[in-house]
């Protein structure tokens, strides 16, 4: 995604989120996050998600400390006292919007929603508000109707580098390769081929290019025009996901282990690191890097994965706090299907049948390389290895490959019933 799209979506809030915000801020956590952070966490318009007069959401976050607390709240005041004021609404959603990304906290997602309520269903709208209005349906996975919005966006103001990203993420994540490829190649017509290296790499290592993306990403992450703190979580992000699909776990270890000594903010790595290590079978070192003092979901699943497997004596602790967690949001009737949750059933076992039910509902909804991990191994664990044929014909589609994936999707394929099912 473009570098000058980070630095537009925080450019316009920073006269009222100065002094603490940074000049930039990384659009692509929806390439994961819806990749992995949308798709990590969960969010509905549930009444917790709605600011209350209190503004309780406020003192709970780290942008919302010290002087930019003020900020913050002087933007929350002037919604407040006119929430028919359009252009309140807009800087109000923006803002929190932009702070519910930096920290993985979707409670901000509803105050944005909120502050959007009056022109939900309009279609009278700036390109700000059909923006705006695009990125918290797709936060709400409404992928479709938020596609829709950025597409007017874009009709309205073709030459603004933060629609283009938002698109290119929602083509990527829906799988369509083509439209992703398009839009970036417009991204380098209008905005420069600087800007386009970032998703020129994430095409390449999603598409089975991952060593042409270490590369491509290599060169980026030293251009002076991209040292803010905030570019480089987004291109340091990146770049460990390229040596990572390239099978080249140490490198992206080192690299996201060296990025949080300076970011340890930085949600977005610090989950891909935890998730790595994991995986990896370095459960001491996962432990640390997910225990902070207020994780997310995404985070406590990975804490409660590494204590099972260190036999520490916490996971029985960390197992109730996150059932806590899945009740109360089944207590607010929410419904929106979260990688957590399908960790949560899936990997550490709780109900592998039920994981793989929600994995086959989820995937109708968002086509991403750690969802197809999941769905295999679901599909495998309940010897249905025909449930998981979309995901087959994704990789065959996208000719994504990574060495996690790629073997268990030999082994589904070795399995009885894969060829039964066929023959079907």
């Amino acid at each position: 995604m473009p570098m000058n799209c980070i630095k537009e979506m925080s450019s316009r809030v920073k006269e009222t989120l100065k002094p603490r915000v940074s000049p930039c801020f990384s659009l692509c956590t929806l390439a994961l996050v819806a990749a992995g952070a949308l798709a990590s966490f969960s969010a509905s318009a549930q009444p917790r998600y709605t600011p209350s007069d209190a503004s309780v959401v406020l003192p709970v976050s780290v942008h919302a400390q010290g002087s930019q607390a003020g900020s913050l709240r002087a933007l929350d005041s002037a919604w407040r006292r006119n929430p028919q004021d359009q252009q309140a609404a807009l800087a109000y959603a923006r803002a929190v919007f932009l702070i519910g990304l930096t920290e993985g906290d979707l409670r901000w997602f509803g105050s944005a929603k909120a502050a959007l309520a009056p022109w939900w269903n309009s279609a009278q709208l700036p390109a700000e508000g059909h923006f705006l209005r695009g990125l918290v349906k797709q936060g709400f996975h409404a992928f479709d109707e938020g596609l829709k919005d950025i597409d007017m966006a874009i009709a309205l103001e073709r030459k603004r580098p933060e629609f283009w990203s938002w698109r290119f993420a929602l083509h990527l994540l829906l799988a369509d390769i083509p439209a992703a490829r398009k839009d970036c190649t417009e991204i380098g017509n209008l905005f420069g081929q600087d800007e386009a290296k970032g998703c020129t790499a994430i095409l390449a290592y999603r598409t089975g290019q991952a060593a042409q993306a270490v590369e491509l990403l290599k060169a980026a992450v030293v251009l002076p025009g991209f040292q803010d703190p905030l570019s480089q979580d987004w291109l340091r992000f990146h770049l460990g996901e390229a040596l990572r699909t390239a099978g080249r776990y140490a490198e992206a270890v080192a690299l996201w282990e060296q990025h949080l000594k300076a970011r340890p903010e930085s949600h977005l790595v610090r989950l891909a690191l935890v998730e790595l290590l994991n995986l990896q079978g370095q459960p001491a070192k996962a432990k640390k890097y997910a225990s902070t003092a207020a994780p997310t979901d995404a985070l406590l699943v990975q804490a409660l994965l590494a204590s099972r497997a260190l036999q520490d004596g916490d996971t029985a602790r960390l197992a109730d706090l996150f059932e806590g967690r899945m009740s109360s949001q089944a207590l607010r009737q929410e419904t929106l299907i979260e990688r957590p949750k399908l960790i949560y059933l899936i990997r550490y076992g709780k109900d592998p049948a039920a994981g793989l039910q929600l994995s086959v509902a989820n995937w109708k909804i968002q086509n991403e390389p750690p969802d197809a991990l999941l769905f295999v191994e679901a599909a495998i664990l309940q010897k249905q290895p025909r449930a998981a044929a979309p995901v087959v014909a994704w990789a065959e589609k996208t000719a994504y490959a990574d060495p996690q994936l790629t073997p268990l999707l030999q082994k589904l394929k070795s399995l009885p019933g894969w060829q039964a099912g066929a023959e079907k």
